[in-house]
């Protein structure tokens, strides 16, 4: 499935959200997002992705080029900061539930650890996320499902229940 030129993929929202953290070039952001990096434990990104992703915002003018810094093993360093725009968009994604269980361990993660790093109580997004949890398990619970749907429903109810249980975990924490 295609998406829509003005969505924004995992990968673009944790390169928007480290800028929208300040002023700052793609080595730093590519350093974040390292395997071992602050942000890569919940989400990582290879350096030239970084850079591609970089072009692409700068594209869609969620973040412009605000100047150069040295750089100790190279040329000067472009230093990118996040347009009002950019700072609206990760303002209400960092609060906006996932839609699918599926999205929990990346996503929600993401928007938790961004929340945490800018001292943002997560109680809003949790909340809503335990809403749209709820329903997705009443969805699941009210399946009439036969053969491996019904597996499948299964997996997926047992999922979203352990998600909702992470959820309460944290909103009575």
């Amino acid at each position: 499935m295609r998406r829509r030129p003005d969505q924004l993929a995992t990968g673009e929202w944790a390169v928007l959200a480290l800028v929208a953290e300040g002023p700052t070039h793609g080595f730093a952001i590519a350093r974040a997002l390292a395997p071992g990096g602050e942000v890569g434990r919940v989400w990582a990104m290879r350096r030239p992705l970084v850079y591609r992703t970089l072009d692409v915002l700068a594209e869609r003018e969620l973040v412009q080029e605000v100047g150069t810094e040295p750089s100790g093993s190279g040329p000067p360093r472009t230093v990118f900061d996040v347009t009002a725009d950019g700072r609206a968009r990760v303002d209400a994604w960092r609060l906006e539930p996932v839609w699918h269980v599926r999205d929990a361990r990346a996503e929600l993660m993401l928007k938790l650890l961004f929340l945490d790093r800018s001292g943002v109580d997560p109680a809003p997004l949790l909340t809503a996320q335990r809403e749209r949890l709820g329903a997705i398990a009443r969805e699941l619970e009210d399946a009439r499902d036969e053969g491996f749907a019904r597996t499948l429903a299964l997996w997926r109810l047992e999922s979203t229940r352990a998600a909702i249980r992470f959820v309460d975990g944290l909103l009575s924490g």
